[in-house]
């Protein structure tokens, strides 16, 4: 099996097994059906349609099981129309309108997401954000940029280098998702520990309300108002209210770029590496750390060792002095030099996903799960986690690299693979997810880092949160008490 360490963010789609007409839908969830009258009604807010080959599309996203289901021409749901509004006045218009005929509302974007946070659960309307794109404005001076929810990754930072910026943001699915999916579901690029996740980007937004209400919050640089209404609905996945315009923080485009590559015996002393030069205040923008598996698929490694990846970019004396430290660091813990070039072979493949879509059509269960921890824990999460997967029947493989860094911990990324005969395939797939995700909120990591939660973590929800789960519940029950807002998400 040749399996590359991967994220499952998409670079392109997957095609249905057959004729969109002939779709069907997986899950047997209670369905709102919007009828004649109301789909006029939408229609005279904004474009709608019914077309059959549209609709399915917005049926799934690249939550890995709905892939493999595509392959025999089923999506997890179908909605009953797609509305494509053009202005926050329309998204407006129409959420009062669902509203006063309780009509559940999926909010859409570039559907990159890999949890099923997309997927309409109960039909109704897929409200597709992608025909809201463009910069509205760029506060240079102050490194500002207005932007709509709708607009794809590149075409921003195309714009803000334009006027000397960068948002810095880079996850793997960035030619396809938007600004807007970025923000709601809280994402994170491949250069964050130098940028920060999205939630560090966030200036300020504009949110539409289930009852048409449209508010701002943020637009200072800091602020003591109270809680940060920002945060209420960052990572809120369209349940409380719907993104529709985002003000994001810009830096200067960078002076110079840095790399290096390093070997460590152990996972672990690459762990203790990563922390040191954290806690140092150095910050790289990549630091990416592979254990022994994934260093011998990926980086030549000989499967004990350890992979560091490191790749920095900004003010050249910063970026040297960070460079210094990293390098200080790596051979203070035992590290060699490993060749440069490396870095330069991840930066042209880290967007590919074809060993993931070639492993699915051939049957193979494989997927990723990130998730945060402090640095303490960081060894025994591993163990946990890969145990754990590794005991589920027809299991083949669980590996792990540290992809973003902080402070006080790191996100670590699994990877999982496994061979089941057809028959068993969803039952191998959910058996993994649920002994890996126990694993790690047991061992004192938490439920996701960037992915989010969607449908398919939805189930973790309550041991994740405690009673924070109540607060949320009640969060949703106030801000939208008829439950239209992508009902069934985040354990909601």
């Amino acid at each position: 099996m040749s399996l590359h360490s991967f994220n499952t963010q998409p670079t392109e789609p997957i095609e249905l097994g057959g004729d969109p007409s002939n779709t069907t839908a997986r899950f047997a969830s209670q369905l709102i059906t919007v009828t004649e009258a109301q789909r006029v009604a939408l229609e005279a807010i904004c474009p709608t349609t019914q077309d059959v080959s549209d609709r399915v599309q917005h049926g799934r996203d690249w939550w890995p099981l709905s892939l493999a289901w595509s392959l025999n021409n089923e999506v997890p749901q179908i909605p009953s129309v797609v509305c494509r509004p053009t202005s926050t006045a329309q998204v407006s218009e129409l959420l009062q309108y669902c509203n006063a005929h309780s009509i559940p509302v999926t909010a859409s974007g570039g559907r990159s997401g890999v949890c099923g946070a997309a997927i309409p659960l109960h039909g109704g309307v897929s409200l597709d954000l992608t025909a809201m794109q463009g910069i509205e404005s760029v506060d240079a001076i102050s490194g500002v940029i207005e932007v709509l929810a709708g607009t794809f990754g590149p075409d921003l930072e195309d714009a803000a280098r334009t006027h000397g910026l960068t948002i810095g943001h880079y996850p793997q699915s960035f030619a396809l998702a938007t600004v807007g999916g970025w923000v709601a579901c809280r994402g994170a690029g491949q250069y964050s520990t130098r940028y920060g996740k999205i939630e560090d980007m966030v200036h300020a937004l504009e949110v539409v309300l289930a009852d048409g209400t449209v508010l701002r919050t943020g637009g200072a640089p800091a602020g003591a108002v109270g809680p940060d209404l920002n945060q209420v609905f960052l990572g809120s996945e369209g349940t409380l209210g719907i993104i529709t315009r985002i003000w994001l923080r810009a830096h200067p485009l960078p002076e110079v770029e840095r790399r290096g590559a390093y070997v460590f015996d152990t996972l672990s002393d690459g762990f203790e590496a990563c922390r040191r030069i954290i806690r140092a205040g150095a910050t790289p923008a990549v630091l990416r750390l592979y254990d022994g598996a994934e260093s011998k698929r990926s980086h030549g490694g000989n499967g004990t060792n350890a992979t560091l990846l490191v790749l920095d970019e900004g003010h050249e004396a910063l970026i040297d002095a960070t460079m210094s430290i990293v390098h200080d660091v790596a051979l203070s813990m035992g590290a060699q030099i490993a060749d440069v070039d490396l870095v330069e072979k991840w930066t042209h493949h880290r967007n590919d996903t074809s060993g993931l879509q070639a492993l699915t059509r051939k049957g193979f269960v494989v997927d990723t799960m990130e998730i945060a921890v402090n640095w303490a824990q960081c060894d025994n999460v591993v163990e946990a986690v890969e145990s754990a997967m590794l005991a589920v029947p027809h299991a083949r493989a669980a590996t792990c690299h540290l992809s973003h860094s902080y402070i006080e911990g790191a996100c670590l990324y699994f990877t999982f693979a496994a061979t089941p005969p057809a028959e068993e395939f969803e039952a191998t797939y959910l058996a993994m997810w649920e002994a890996g995700q126990r694993a790690a909120l047991t061992a004192g990591a938490n439920l996701s880092h960037h992915h989010g939660v969607g449908f398919s973590r939805a189930q973790f929800m309550q041991q994740a949160l405690g009673s924070g789960l109540d607060v949320l519940r009640a969060m949703k029950t106030s801000l939208d008490p008829r439950g239209i807002l992508n009902p069934g998400k985040l354990g909601l």
